[in-house]
């Protein structure tokens, strides 16, 4: 019996690292940082050349209920920037603002001082820790996510401005552009006309509340496919992918624009 029950035991530690395995993409390694005596983890995209040569990092964070790991491979920076170090971290259980008010689910702070800005140290942990095992190009960090991450990464251009380089949210929206000074930073901001959750009027808001920002011109011009260009005098610019009929869902062709715009502020920092 007991012979039986430990070839079972092999048997499913087997399976279950198979299975790990296999949902992690390839070139990405797990990270695990303990802060506070909390365990916290993700996962990292690092390219071969990133311990040698300067590598530009993008932060990655999931929405509200979301994983590191879906997160991973629905932006998938790493196969579209693949020069860049990707960090895609997971949240711990927190309550949503529009959803989950028990926080049953994992997700991001909402606003500085929260929760101890637990959030904002695991962003200063992580890149501590990439530039303790890497080369880091500290001229040329980004942070994008959707939803709920997209809102964690309108707080980290209020809250570590000098920090990124430039940012990319996704139906997001953020109070604190109203009544908390944003320095200026190349913005791309995502959303869908028919988003049910992050209703579209709030994002037109922090949309035009990011051109006063960035000292961008009134009127745009194409970009790409659903994406306006609003050039800064400032050299700030932003730009909106407005997919029309768009709901909550990331859409599925933003992740190759959202490394161009990285890409072209990357070559524009002096």
């Amino acid at each position: 019996m007991l012979r039986h029950l430990f070839h079972l035991l092999i048997l499913l530690a087997t399976i279950t690292t198979g299975y790990a395995q296999l949902q992690l993409p390839q070139g990405i390694s797990r990270l695990d940082i303990t802060l506070g005596g909390v365990p916290r983890t993700g996962f990292i995209y690092t390219p071969t050349t990133a311990r040698e040569t300067p590598a530009p990092v993008i932060f990655v964070w999931h929405g509200h209920g979301g994983t590191a790991l879906n997160a991973a491979r629905s932006f998938a920076m790493h196969r579209h920037m693949p020069e860049a170090i990707s960090v895609y971290l997971q949240g711990l259980n927190t309550p949503g603002q529009l959803t989950d008010p028990e926080g049953k689910k994992p997700g991001w702070q909402h606003a500085a001082g929260a929760q101890d800005d637990r959030d904002l140290k695991l962003f200063d942990a992580a890149l501590a820790y990439l530039k303790e095992h890497y080369k880091v190009d500290t001229r040329r960090i980004f942070s994008t996510g959707h939803s709920n991450g997209g809102g964690f990464t309108y707080l980290l251009w209020q809250t570590r401005p000098d920090v990124l380089c430039a940012v990319a949210p996704s139906a997001a929206a953020s109070i604190r552009l109203r009544d908390t000074p944003f320095k200026p930073k190349p913005c791309m901001h995502l959303a869908g006309t028919a988003d049910p959750l992050v209703k579209f009027e709030w994002q037109q808001q922090a949309i035009a509340r990011v051109k006063e920002i960035n000292q961008c011109e009134p009127e745009g011009k194409p970009w790409a496919p659903n994406c306006t260009l609003y050039p800064s005098k400032a050299g700030t610019p932003l730009i909106t992918f407005i997919l029309p009929g768009g709901t909550h869902k990331f859409p599925e062709e933003a992740p190759p624009l959202i490394a161009r715009f990285f890409k072209e502020q990357a070559a524009a920092v002096k």
